[in-house]
């Protein structure tokens, strides 16, 4: 985050806000600008103003310019692939106004503000990390929504769950909101149809990887899932369950178990036809490092 602060000059007295801002703060393009006035992130002297009002000359003008880093990992006229850090919120909401992903790519393309959800047509947790598509046109909204619903998108996640698995598998139960905390959800049969495959990638003394691929996309469906066949994903503060030290736990595993805050959780692949040529594109994320030093310490405990 930027806070940039600065005085309207004498010279620019009778101008609308928005044309101020263009000439006081010309590194930043007039789009940008008309975003950040609309957000309510630019105060004349504490107040925030519509664009079209006119100033006086002399105002302190405060512009939080909230310059969010985005990793493309591609991106041309419709289309925009994104690895998302773990610990970045997706929407804004309640608590939640700033440093988000939507945010981040508003700053990096304005027009996304003509979009529904600006281009985004899925999301993954706040604590997941990985893969997440955005639309850059309408158009491509459309294709994106419309091949989500029809099921052909690919998205496989990596997923480190408690417990030794013997074999993949698929878990086939309706997914709705839990009868008594509202914040999450659970397996209910009046629930919506929710469909996950799994397939194990390496096992472990007491935990197992595995690659989880979704046929639909509820709001936390692999967490709740693996939490219903009791394959809890590790470091899952919701679905979890109550933190327990495994048997034959080397000091560098149990410190490394303690100090995983967030589900192991990593969107890792994506695959869709690209809504303007129609063929088919396939994205890989690698582990971000978190993950990834887990897994080698867990590796590093089979040894002792």
């Amino acid at each position: 985050m930027t806070i940039l602060t600065a005085r309207v000059p004498e010279e620019l007295a009778g101008m609308r806000l928005d044309q101020c801002l263009a000439e006081m703060f010309p590194d930043y393009s007039r789009s940008k600008l008309q975003i950040w006035i609309k957000a309510g992130r630019v105060r004349v002297d504490g107040v925030a103003l519509k664009g079209r009002e006119k100033l006086d000359g002399g105002e302190e003008i405060e512009l939080d310019a909230e310059d969010i880093p985005l990793d493309i990992i591609y991106e041309d006229d419709s289309l925009l692939i994104v690895n998302k850090p773990a610990g970045l919120v997706v929407h804004p909401a309640v608590g939640n106004w700033r440093g988000t992903l939507v945010n981040a790519l508003l700053n990096h393309d304005p027009a996304l503000n003509t979009l529904p959800r600006a281009g985004i047509v899925h999301r993954i947790d706040k604590d997941t990390s990985g893969l997440l598509m955005v639309a850059k046109t309408l158009q491509a909204h459309n294709s994106l929504v419309e091949q989500l619903q029809e099921r052909s998108i690919t998205r496989e996640y990596l997923a480190l769950v408690k417990g030794w698995m013997t074999a993949g598998g698929c878990v086939d139960e309706p997914i709705g909101r839990h009868p008594v905390d509202r914040k999450r959800n659970a397996v209910r049969r009046e629930g919506k149809e929710a469909v996950t495959h799994y397939r194990l990638e390496q096992r472990f003394k007491r935990h197992t990887l595995i690659r989880v691929k979704l046929e639909t996309g509820r709001t936390h469906q692999i967490r709740v899932h693996m939490a219903h066949i009791n394959y809890p994903l590790v470091g899952d503060q919701i679905y979890g369950g109550r933190f327990q030290m495994p048997a034959d736990c080397s000091p560098a595993l149990a410190e490394a178990l303690r100090n995983f805050k967030r589900q192991a959780l990593h969107a890792a692949k994506l695959g869709l036809e690209h809504p303007e040529t129609g063929e088919y594109r396939e994205w890989e994320q690698a582990l971000p490092e978190d993950m990834q030093h887990l897994l080698t310490v867990l590796a590093e405990n089979e040894l002792d």
